[in-house]
């Protein structure tokens, strides 16, 4: 489906009819941020840009310094009052970019070396940048806005350097949403689930202690090298043999270090493994932390060698409420139709620092398909190809500002 034919799939659209004449704009800002990547924190131009967009769209007011490089921007509706500001609505983009090199050849490629939007934040902020626009021109909801751009996803937690910073004291949300660009999801579909959406991210560093020598003589050492394939055979083992068959985890090993490259003769007194650990439930989570401590430190004993396993916990499950998840879904089918709406989207192992957010305040994260109308885009999220769509920024801004409209709606009388 083109930009088009999106469009006038959701000409009954009332937000996304307003949306759709700035569009243009939308894209100029979107392709803007993609030429000034900047990692988590050090989000300098992009927020700066961010304070610019939200004072022409004539917001209420602007907070910035929370979780760093964040930002906040309060949109009030109609019939507000200081003295009674009524219910807070909470909607997120997430800012930052990774450190990757582009491969793209467009006018609006990364202008930084080694640094790339290559998950489509730029997209998300220019999305929830069009949402502030529209709430701030109509006002078609009575209550309070409280847009969220979020430093730090891509591993720095800037969600809970924001909450940190006092972000739901400051701002009370009784609900919060975020929405994430989905390649693989055909255009303009809009998925989401109760429960479990992202998975908990955790990340093992398991060093192993042998004793050098020489290549010819290994009798007379204790080689690290041999103890860490041990370890990653048995390792594999957890998922497979110890959890039921019903439970979803994944566990991967994907960097060793040992020796130097061209040392073919000498056995290296240490190695170091490292992976990623993805789980939905705690209680598996804690199971796989055990048995991989158990494991490693018992077939390097085994082996005459030692081992010491980190297990860090980045971070938690990203799980919707039910009844927001519901009540998303109930909004996009209004925009998009019953058809382009999943409703039961098969959860990711990928992870995502707004679990922090939904720890706090109930909430929904969904997806939003910006692949071919018939099947998958043709470049992953975080690949060097990769670029973000600009044919669904209308639609993305529109989601988020019914979210509101509809979390918030105005008396019959209004």
């Amino acid at each position: 489906m083109s930009g088009t034919s999106l469009q006038s799939a959701l000409a009954h659209g009332r937000a996304f009819a307003h949306i759709a004449a700035f569009h243009p704009e939308l894209t100029a800002f979107r392709r803007d941020l993609h030429a000034h990547p900047e990692l988590g924190f050090e989000e300098l131009y992009t927020s700066a840009r961010v304070i610019e967009g939200l004072k022409v769209c004539g917001v209420d007011a602007v907070h910035t310094g929370l979780g760093q490089t964040g930002v906040v921007a309060v949109i009030h509706g109609q019939g507000f009052s200081a003295q009674q500001p009524g219910r807070m609505i909470g909607l997120r983009a997430d800012m930052d970019a990774l450190p990757m090199q582009e491969a793209n050849d467009v006018a609006w490629k990364s202008g930084k070396l080694g640094l790339m939007h290559g998950c489509g934040h730029d997209g998300h902020t220019a999305m929830l940048m069009g949402a502030a626009r529209y709430l701030a021109e109509t006002r078609r909801f009575a209550g309070t806005a409280v847009l969220i751009f979020q430093p730090g996803e891509e591993g720095y937690a800037g969600a809970r350097a924001m909450m940190q910073d006092g972000l739901f004291e400051r701002f009370p949300c009784e609900k919060v949403f975020a929405q994430h660009n989905a390649p693989d999801v055909p255009l303009g579909v809009i998925g989401v689930t109760p429960g479990p959406m992202q998975a908990a991210v955790d990340r093992i560093e398991i060093r192993i202690t042998g004793k050098g020598g020489h290549g010819a003589r290994p009798h007379q050492t204790v080689d690290p090298v041999l103890v860490a394939g041990h370890i990653i055979t048995a390792a594999q083992s957890i998922v497979a043999r110890n959890l039921s068959a019903f439970d979803q985890a994944v566990l991967s090993i994907c960097s060793m270090h040992a020796g130097h490259p061209g040392a073919m003769s000498v056995i290296p007194g240490e190695a170091t493994l490292v992976g990623t650990v993805r789980t939905y439930n705690e209680a598996i989570q804690q199971q796989i932390e055990d048995r991989l401590t158990l494991l490693c430190t018992s077939i390097a004993q085994g082996l005459g060698a030692s081992a010491q396993v980190d297990y860090e916990r980045v971070y938690p499950a990203t799980v919707n409420t039910v009844a927001e998840a519901h009540f998303v879904a109930d909004v996009a089918t209004q925009l998009v139709g019953k058809n382009k709406v999943w409703r039961d989207m098969t959860p990711s192992m990928g992870g995502e620092d707004f679990s922090f957010m939904l720890q706090a305040v109930p909430g929904a994260y969904m997806r939003i398909g910006q692949g071919l109308s018939d099947g998958p885009g043709p470049h992953p999220l975080h690949n060097s190809r990769y670029d973000f769509n600009d044919d669904i920024l209308p639609l993305g801004a529109a989601l988020h500002a019914s979210l509101v409209e509809q979390a918030l709606p105005l008396s019959s009388g209004s």
